[in-house]
Order: structure tokens, then sequence, then C-alpha cells
């Protein structure tokens, strides 16, 4: 890297510190004012004796200030400390750790899939504007960008099901991120862990091909009708050439930075993906925390959500000089 592009990148890392702040803050206030922590304690038959609340109360920081808490947390997390959970036994930063690697896999490979089809699909499109193949893949476009990624992930689960028992054998994994016992050695377990990303793979890709695809045709098509393609054309240089050596690399940027905008939306999909499939991810922890109104591991799963949203935006500016030289930092 050149320092240009390290000061950039430290600027950019700078600026996003007191997003994360704000957003933390937020979030802990709606915690905090969305029920008691301890409801589920209270709730016990029998009630337990007023000294064991106190202790788990203290335990959990409720007997300080809003304010109080939420630098204690802070503090807490720049020492590696995520805080206390609700659940005794339950190591936040541990268990954060643990089910990162699940989501992250499912989202990077979804992306990947979906830019693929997006770009081919967009890029045919616009070459073929107005033809049986422009109306074929707009229709499908359309098709996928107007269903509910819950209700998709569903329809593909249950066709799995249906799949499976209409051959007899388990063709395709409908539950869980990798089978309990696998036979065999490290390419036994590796197949394993990616025959079951295939379903929740497909639905989270597919669910943002739709909007991904319309886009990149639009970005194509203005690029096909600028200037200096025509003067490429006029030269005597090959459609193939002009479309693949001089517009798609123009037309990527856009692209590159709805991919970056849309990073959030594809997380917030993951967690459905997850509980439809029944993945012990990011998304399941976040739904259980909420459900056990667990503070502290809620704001853990939004600071990591945060942070990889943020980088995955900064890799996206970078991104941009290679694909247009013309793009500097200074």
């Amino acid at each position: 890297m050149t320092p240009i592009v390290l000061t950039f990148t430290f600027r950019r890392l700078l600026i996003s510190i007191p997003v994360i702040v704000a957003s933390t803050f937020v979030v802990f206030l709606l915690v905090t004012l969305s029920g008691d922590p301890l409801a589920n304690l209270k709730g016990r038959n029998p009630p337990p004796s007023p000294q064991v609340i106190a202790v788990e109360a203290h335990r959990l920081y409720l007997d300080q200030p809003v304010l109080q808490r939420y630098w204690t947390w802070m503090t807490g997390v720049l020492r590696g400390d995520f805080g206390p959970s609700v659940r005794t036994n339950l190591d936040i930063g541990h268990e954060i750790a643990a089910r990162f690697g699940v989501t992250l896999r499912l989202v990077a490979v979804a992306v990947v899939l979906a830019l693929l089809l997006a770009v081919v699909v967009g890029v045919l499109s616009a070459v073929k504007q107005y033809s049986g193949i422009d109306y074929g893949f707009t229709f499908a476009a359309f098709l996928f960008l107007s269903m509910p990624s819950f209700w998709f992930a569903v329809l593909l689960k249950q066709g799995g099901i249906s799949l499976n028992q209409l051959v007899g054998d388990q063709v395709v994994y409908t539950i869980g991120e990798r089978s309990v016992v696998v036979d065999g050695g490290a390419w036994a377990q590796l197949a394993d862990a990616a025959g079951h990303m295939v379903l929740p793979t497909v639905s989270l890709a597919l669910i943002s091909f739709g909007a991904w695809s319309r886009f990149q045709r639009a970005s194509m098509l203005d690029v096909l009708n600028s200037d200096y393609v025509l003067f490429a054309r006029a030269k005597g240089l090959t459609r193939r050439r002009v479309v693949v050596r001089h517009a798609l690399r123009t037309a990527l940027i856009p692209m590159t930075t709805v991919t970056a905008l849309d990073f959030a939306s594809l997380i917030s999909g993951a967690v459905i993906t997850e509980t439809v499939f029944q993945w012990r991810g990011l998304g399941d922890f976040l739904v259980t925390s909420i459900n056990q109104r667990d503070a502290y591991a809620v704001l853990a799963w939004l600071l990591v959500v945060a942070v990889a949203v943020i980088v995955f935006n900064l890799i996206a500016d970078l991104l941009y000089a290679l694909l247009d030289p013309r793009i500097r930092y200074e």
C-alpha cells in the first residue's frame, strides 16, 4: 500500500469509531428499555429470594445508572470482556468467536455467488437489450426480488425435504451447518460442510441477486452508451473486447458501491436464513439473546457486525482505484 492509501484507510477507520459508539449506545438504550433481564429469574416457581435477585442484579450491573452501565461495558470491551450474560454459564466473547466463522462462510459464499450471477446476467441483459434473454432475466430478477427472504428459505427447505423423500436418500441437507458425526478425514468433513451450505447459500444469494442484476444492467447500459465506448467501437475493436476490456470494468464501480451498502442487509438476511435452517451462527445467537433480553450479548453481536460492515465498505473503497485508475485518494 502507498502512504496515501494508508492515510485514507486510517482516516476512514477513525471516522468509523463514533459511528460504532453511537450505534451501540442506541441499541443499549433500546434493549434496556425493552424489559427486565431478570424477568425469567423472578418468574420461577418457587420464586428466588431477594438476596439471590440482588446478587444477580449486581452481576449484570443493574444496580448502576444506565450511563454508568454503558461505560462499564465499553471499558470492558477495550480489555476483551464483552460483559456478563443473563446465562450464567455463557462467555459472550467465546460464543461470538465460535459462531462468527459459521456466519462468515455463509455470507461470504452468498456474496460471491450473488455477484457472479448478477454481473453475468446484468451484462447479458444489457448487451441483448429488449431480447428474449433480457426479458427472461428481468422476469427472474423481479421474481426473486419480490419474494420475502424467510418465505423463500422455507420453500427451499421444504423442497429439499421433498427431494430427499422422493429419492429415498440424503441428497441435500436441510438442518444444521454440519452433521453431528462425520465418518472420514478432513475431506469428508469439508464435503459435509459444503453440502449443508447449498440451500442456505442459494436462499441468501438469490434474494440479493435480483436487485444487483438489475443495477448491473442499468450501469452497463450507461457505459455502453458513453462516448469512449462508442469511440472504441468506431476504431474497429470487436464487440467482445469493447464489452470485457472497456465497458465492464467501469460498470463494476457502481456495483461495488451497491454491494458494500447491501452488506448489512445480507447480515440481516443471514439471521433469517440461519433461523430457518437451524444454523448455530451469529443469527441464532442474536435471536436467542433478544428473547432472553440479554443486553450485553446483543451489544456484542452489534459490535462485531458493525466492524464487519465497516471493513467491507473500506475494502469496497479501496477497490475503486483498482477498477478505475482515474480514481485517487489524495
